[in-house]
């Protein structure tokens, strides 16, 4: 088959006379109870696959389609006959970046990601355009080479190396999208745990854990642990308490110097005393001596 189109061909696919995309000519196989004897080993890779011609002239000339996407055109040719029945130009200023046949709820599309940020979809076989929207200009080269499309009108690419976007471009994926969205975890509340009194645990059967500070310590009398701590925080903030603690070492230092000035005048009163108690002394003497 000889297909000529404008720029390198993106995708290929095959569809049977009703429309339908083709499946694979092969299915993997392998035999999920073959053990390590050498024997059933070597008769497993004795086994080849048996092909099945058709059996009538009818199977020979039954009609399918391919389906041929380039760069700039999309082709859809008839087997076995190979010619051309839909021809369509996809784009002419820019050129495909991805071009992927999925399945759809309601058939099969051709869905296209161009390099100007456009996204197209095509029917098939008709080619007729269904969408064209313009989504996300090429920034990244991520993005051309990680954007595919998947099947029931979704798409998904990485936006960076850890990230993974993913877009619809189906009116039924948009109408569930709050069902589909998923969750990391479910948020569910702790329950409490059952309390149970001593004696239970004790002649109850089974292993129990106790605790000494529950049963000798301060809990059990009522009383807050001492372990359990709460900041009541002041007026101020720190501020206040840097202020307040600046105005007591303040009214310290004041103390302090009144207790020195005391002590000084004590001392000055003292000797005065002394000198008062030597001049007395020396008058009664003298008065005696007269």
């Amino acid at each position: 088959m000889l297909v000529r189109l404008k720029g390198s061909i993106m995708r290929m696919a095959f569809l049977d006379s009703t429309g339908s995309l083709q499946p694979p000519a092969y299915e993997p196989w392998y035999e999920p109870n073959v053990t390590a004897d050498g024997e059933e080993k070597e008769k497993v890779r004795k086994r080849r696959p048996v092909s099945v011609s058709p059996s009538t002239s009818q199977d020979l000339n039954e009609s399918q389609y391919a389906v041929v996407c380039s760069e700039k055109q999309a082709k859809v040719m008839s087997l076995p006959s190979q010619t051309c029945i839909y021809k369509h130009s996809i784009t002419e200023t820019s050129f495909i970046l991805r071009a992927d046949v999925v399945q759809m709820s309601q058939g099969v599309c051709v869905a296209c990601f161009c390099a100007n940020g456009h996204i197209m979809t095509l029917s098939v076989p008709g080619l007729r355009p269904l969408m064209d929207v313009n989504y996300l200009p090429l920034t990244d080269m991520r993005i051309a080479r990680t954007f595919c499309f998947t099947n029931l009108g979704q798409a998904m690419y990485l936006c960076s190396p850890t990230e993974i976007q993913r877009l619809t471009y189906s009116q039924d994926i948009c109408e569930n999208l709050q069902e589909m969205l998923g969750e990391l975890f479910t948020p569910v509340e702790t329950p409490e745990a059952p309390n149970r009194g001593f004696f239970k645990g004790l002649f109850g059967g089974g292993a129990q854990s106790l605790d000494r500070e529950e049963l000798f310590g301060e809990i059990a009398a009522g009383k807050a642990s001492r372990s359990l701590a709460q900041h009541i925080p002041g007026p101020g903030g720190i501020e206040g308490m840097k202020g307040a603690a600046s105005g007591v070492v303040g009214d310290l230092a004041r103390a302090r110097i009144a207790l020195d000035e005391r002590g000084q005048k004590l001392g000055e009163l003292d000797e005065r005393t002394a000198a008062m108690m030597s001049s007395a002394d020396f008058f009664s003497k003298h008065a005696h001596e007269v």
